[in-house]
């Protein structure tokens, strides 16, 4: 009881456990103001890649997600975002065609709705059964985040633990605002890879939310607690525009 009321951060280490999409739109936005979208799109095994329908199946039957990705529109004290949160407990967070899609789609969804878009990011990276069909979807989820900026549609992303591989190098680091969770996995290849591929010694924050903070590649580090009121200034302050133009019309 008092793990959850401290919303699953370790008291005595302040470990930020991970959490499933659910629990965290739960835990972040106005209460019973997630409204879901994209609810139709359900992955496929388009290479018949061994096991991996089977795998869907199982992901599939558990009826909490029906890929790695749940996207919809939220308000947070009030404002209206549209957002898309990763669920790693769904095959690694893996961005397949759907993922990618649904990503896609809440990014083009912050464009006709005229309001800031926050992604929550928890993935180990693309997903290899769907070969390069999966890695299509970075290419397909950047050129969203640019019409987003072409637009002055403010996209504000989130990286949990973990955000690795082909989704960092992709819709995850190009946002407007990063901002993550203390101690997240944030790479490209996990360290073990590295090591594998030669790469010289690394320190031990390295590949860590601390480690990016200090080499500029992210804006702040924010602990649970104090998200959603952090994600609230940064949704009324960067979309401030786009409210006074609702206001207008």
């Amino acid at each position: 009881m008092e793990f959850e009321q401290n919303l699953r951060v370790c008291q005595h280490c302040q470990h930020h456990h991970r959490l499933t999409a659910q629990i965290r739109i739960d835990w972040t936005f106005d209460e019973n103001s997630f409204v879901e979208h994209d609810t139709g799109l359900s992955s496929v095994d388009p290479l018949s890649f061994p096991d991996y329908g089977k795998k869907l199946e199982q992901m599939q039957a558990k009826g909490e997600t029906h890929d790695s990705v749940l996207s919809g529109t939220a308000t947070i004290e009030g404002l209206r975002v549209s957002t898309a949160v990763c669920d790693f407990a769904f095959i690694g967070g893996s961005m397949g065609s759907v993922a990618g899609e649904k990503i896609t789609r809440a990014l083009e969804r912050g464009i006709d709705l005229r309001c800031p878009v926050v992604i929550f990011c928890a993935s180990g990276g693309a997903r290899m059964q769907e070969g390069l069909l999966s890695l299509m979807q970075m290419a397909k989820t950047t050129g969203a985040v640019e019409r987003c900026r072409a637009e002055g549609i403010p996209y504000i992303a989130v990286f949990t633990d973990p955000t690795m591989a082909g989704v960092l190098a992709s819709y995850a680091s190009v946002a407007d605002v990063i901002i993550a969770e203390p101690k997240a996995l944030v790479g490209f290849a996990g360290l073990r890879v590295s090591k594998q591929a030669g790469v010289g010694k690394v320190p031990d924050d390295f590949q860590t939310a601390e480690y990016v903070l200090k080499h500029g590649m992210i804006d702040r580090i924010v602990s649970r607690k104090e998200l959603r009121a952090t994600l609230a200034g940064l949704v009324r302050t960067l979309g401030g525009h786009l409210l006074h133009s609702e206001a207008g019309a």
